[in-house]
């Protein structure tokens, strides 16, 4: 196995162990959790970020002490966000999005954002068909 692939494969263990404990764990240990005030890093979660296999925006807003977030999503046109929040997990910004609409019921998207890459990465669970997708979201310019 080459070094490159050797780095995408622990990169991939590292965020399904990541994404396992954030399904796991009771939602009041996380919320105790949160952060006191948002700082730098968190706002640079704000913008439009594309999910360039499909084409997919979502756009991220009024990031707030506590984990709260408003979240727009698009496909190109606009899907209902029944639930939007983030929050602070083995150091990395975690973002949690759920969609309720016609063909998205329940859909989830969990993503941690990389400050190094400025891009999400994360897993798309697609409620309709029972399946989890890879995904990743750049900044869109």
């Amino acid at each position: 196995m080459t070094y490159e692939k050797e780095r995408k494969y622990g990169a991939g263990i590292a965020m399904l162990l990541l994404v396992v404990v954030c399904l796991f764990s009771p939602i009041s240990v996380m919320a105790e959790s949160g952060p006191k005030s948002e700082t730098k890093e968190e706002q640079r979660i704000v913008g439009k970020w594309l999910r360039p296999d499909g084409g997919y925006v979502l756009e991220l807003s009024e990031v707030k002490a506590g984990g709260t977030l408003r979240a727009a999503y698009f496909n190109p046109r606009p899907i209902h966000v029944a639930k939007s929040e983030w929050r602070r997990m083995a150091g990395r910004i975690q973002v949690f999005v759920e969609l309720q609409d016609i063909n998205y019921p329940g859909s989830t998207y969990t993503l941690v954002f990389d400050p190094e890459q400025d891009q999400f990465n994360g897993y798309y669970y697609q409620a309709a068909i029972n399946q989890t997708f890879d995904v990743v979201f750049v900044r869109k310019q």
